[in-house]
């Protein structure tokens, strides 16, 4: 007879749905365009990554969204050749994960998920604004969340933790 007792219960997988996912704001400004200025022009690209996540009302519901600030300046010159701002939202189902480890897997597990619809975009609309297609470099989402956490902890004053 097996035991019913906590102990002898197996612990569920986790189990992570994507139930939808989509552009909630896309910005992008082609500023090269607007100046005017012609020739060949060596991009220096810098991106910034911010990470937020909710409960939904639903059970189980949760709602991951990616924000990237996207800006490309011209080496040498630092002129701002294009500015894309990207919010890139999931609707994920989750169950089976420990109410500890819920805030980790959010924002390291469901990125993951979106990053390759994220990386798509980015490099379709930086190809549709005049600009060779911008194709981003994978991102570590578990060492963004530990910086992230060091950078949380360092800014706690001592003892208000």
């Amino acid at each position: 007879m097996a035991e019913t007792n906590g102990a002898g219960q197996a612990q569920q997988p986790p189990k992570m749905n994507i139930l939808a996912q989509f552009i909630r704001d896309l910005s992008f400004e082609n500023i090269l365009s607007q100046k005017g200025v012609t020739g060949e022009v060596q991009p220096d690209v810098q991106v910034q990554v911010n990470l937020d996540a909710k409960k939904r009302t639903a059970e189980n519901q949760y709602e991951v969204v990616m924000k990237l600030k996207i800006e490309s300046k011209a080496k040498g010159s630092n002129d701002v050749l294009f500015l894309m701002e990207l919010d890139y939202a999931g609707v994920f189902s989750i169950e089976n994960v420990p109410e500890e480890q819920m805030h980790p897997f959010l924002l390291i597990e469901c990125p993951r998920m979106l990053f390759p619809f994220v990386r798509r975009i980015v490099s379709d609309v930086s190809r549709d604004g005049g600009f060779p297609p911008l194709n981003l470099e994978t991102i570590d989402f578990l060492a963004l969340y530990r910086n992230e956490i060091a950078r949380r902890q360092a800014a706690t004053p001592e003892g208000t933790a």
